[in-house]
């Protein structure tokens, strides 16, 4: 304890002592950063009530630093500040997700209903409402689900041998081709597709061909999400089954993939999501279709993000609501994925004994 008197004691009752802004402060500070930034936008001409917020928000920053270092220091008021400027950027991320997903739920609904979902475009005008998306949904299902047939295996098997077996100029040359293929622009996958598959193979277009660009895009992602789901698993739980006389490829096998089965999980299903929306692979291989074909190896087929596409490239009223209800169905699908990663990572999560 410090004895009567010190600096300690007289620092502490300087803090106690100090005056402090009122809770309600911060909000009646608001409230006038508000009407400030309403009046300084009417009186400029401004017509943007984005540009009322702005002006509002940094009235409120610098409104309440001021009122801050006036009554309760600076230390205090660098701190408000501090917290402003999280808060902001916070607002600054969530504000024009929610517009975007409120726009999209609001325009989207007016054509979506069950006739809009099981039904497909064959047979009708691009100027008349009706049609829906039967065709473009089972072709997305297929494609999304042949990428990852493909690209789970080859993206697990290589994020095993970079941590497990890796460390020569093999394995550096692998990591360096994985940076390289995470930043290809998804048109250039379809390109060399097109190039290898349907101009030098001969084969036709079709949802494989579109598999083959997403499934390119999608190993990089999961190669990096298994790389570092599979170093977070404690050497100890290797090294006691190495001590059990177990060998290394079923140690890999019964032990390092399941303690990191989840956020594999989460990983492949991210990569499924990334490539759920791609359109410009699908426009050079898939080619579009307003009918339904269900065979993903023969013949174009449709998808979603090609649907929305062409309906907005119409150009008239009844596309425009059919390519907002279509856009509508890919955020819930995304979003359905989404929630499915993190079920599976949480019921298949290693349990702690206690």
């Amino acid at each position: 304890m410090s004895a009567p008197g010190s600096v300690v004691d007289r620092a502490d009752a300087f803090a106690i002592h100090q005056p402090r802004l009122p809770r309600w402060a911060p909000v009646a500070v608001a409230v006038a950063a508000a009407a400030a930034g309403v009046a300084v936008g009417l009186g400029a001409g401004l017509e943007s009530r984005v540009q009322w917020g702005l002006i509002a928000a940094l009235l409120f920053v610098a409104g309440l630093y001021a009122i801050s270092a006036r009554t309760e220091g600076v230390r205090k008021a660098k701190d408000r500040l501090a917290t402003s400027l999280v808060w902001g950027a916070f607002l600054l991320a969530v504000i024009p997700l929610a517009s975007l997903v409120w726009e999209t739920v609001r325009q989207g609904v007016r054509v979506l209903d069950g006739y809009f979902l099981t039904h497909s475009m064959n047979g009708v005008v691009a100027i008349a409402p009706g049609g829906g998306i039967y065709h473009a949904l089972l072709g997305t299902i297929q494609q999304v689900a042949l990428a990852t047939v493909i690209a789970t295996p080859i993206g697990l098997l290589t994020a095993v041998y970079l941590v497990e077996y890796g460390g020569g100029r093999l394995a550096k040359a692998v990591t360096f081709f994985v940076d390289v293929m995470t930043g290809i622009p998804s048109i250039v996958a379809g390109l060399f597709i097109l190039s290898v598959w349907i101009m030098g193979l001969g084969f036709g277009y079709s949802g494989l061909a579109g598999s083959f660009a997403l499934a390119i895009l999608m190993m990089p992602i999961v190669v990096r999400s298994t790389e570092e789901m599979l170093k977070l698993v404690p050497n100890e739980l290797r090294e006691a089954s190495y001590a059990l006389g177990v060998p290394k490829w079923k140690t890999i096998l019964k032990v390092v993939l399941p303690t990191s089965l989840g956020g594999i999980t989460t990983g492949v299903m991210l990569a499924v999501a990334r490539i759920t929306g791609e359109t410009a692979p699908l426009l050079l291989l898939v080619f579009g279709n307003p009918a339904i074909n269900s065979d993903p190896f023969e013949g174009a087929q449709a998808s979603l993000p090609l649907y929305i596409y062409e309906q907005w490239a119409n150009g008239n009223s009844a596309s425009f609501d059919r390519a907002w209800a279509a856009a509508l169905v890919l955020i819930i699908f995304v979003m359905l994925l989404n929630l499915f990663a993190r079920l599976i990572t949480r019921f298949k999560a290693p349990k702690t004994g206690r």
